[in-house]
């Protein structure tokens, strides 16, 4: 459910549950987390297969155990926070829940036109992933993440953008765009891509 891909120095993950809208369970959490530490290519691409990005957690099994507590989620976005390349979520559709937690942790986001993200905790009665605020509101500020996570409002590609949740939003060919963003940095020095992250912290 979790296909990995390398081309030109880029691996790319793709969740590909699109019958279930891409939701996640631990199996998957724990497969992505693990390629992700284990990764040592320059560029690092998050993506999904279908038209959603991922529906958050799979909530038959957040009913039927552990998920929504799992440490595996907060595994993951560390995982992808500490990845020393260039790390793109590249958003073929929406985005909810837990699955922000690799979004957020992501140094650029790109989303189709189509794409909406919400983070729907205050209405489930469970706690957002422990990482997942302060990222939020580094790139959007308290305000806005106070609207996404108390009022648990739904935010589409346009308002995002303006927001900064998402740095760009593909109107022709996401992986074409995709692929015209990440250019520059696999055509730099794996360092240099690293030490810029470094001074920016």
């Amino acid at each position: 459910m979790i296909d990995a891909t390398v081309s030109d120095g880029a691996l790319t993950l793709k969740i590909n549950r699109p019958d279930k809208a891409n939701a996640l369970n631990e199996v998957m959490l724990s497969e992505l987390a693990d390629c992700v530490e284990r990764a040592d290519q320059p560029v690092l691409v998050l993506t999904g297969a279908g038209k959603v990005f991922s529906a958050g957690a799979d909530l038959d099994d957040v009913r039927g155990g552990t998920l929504a507590t799992s440490t595996e989620w907060e595994r993951l976005s560390s995982a992808v926070a500490s990845f020393k390349g260039l790390s793109v979520a590249s958003l073929n559709g929406s985005c909810a829940g837990g699955a922000f937690g690799m979004v957020l942790a992501c140094d650029l986001r790109i989303a189709v036109e189509t794409a909406k993200f919400f983070y729907p905790v205050i209405k489930m009665g469970v706690l957002p992933q422990p990482s997942d605020p302060e990222r939020m509101r580094a790139l959007i500020g308290p305000s806005a993440t106070k609207r996404i996570l108390l009022t648990g409002a739904k935010v589409d590609a346009p308002e995002a953008l303006s927001l900064g949740l998402i740095d760009q939003i593909s109107s022709a060919d996401l992986a074409v765009d995709t692929i015209d963003l990440i250019d520059p940095a696999l055509k730099a020095h794996p360092t240099q891509v690293a030490a810029i992250k470094a001074l920016i912290g």
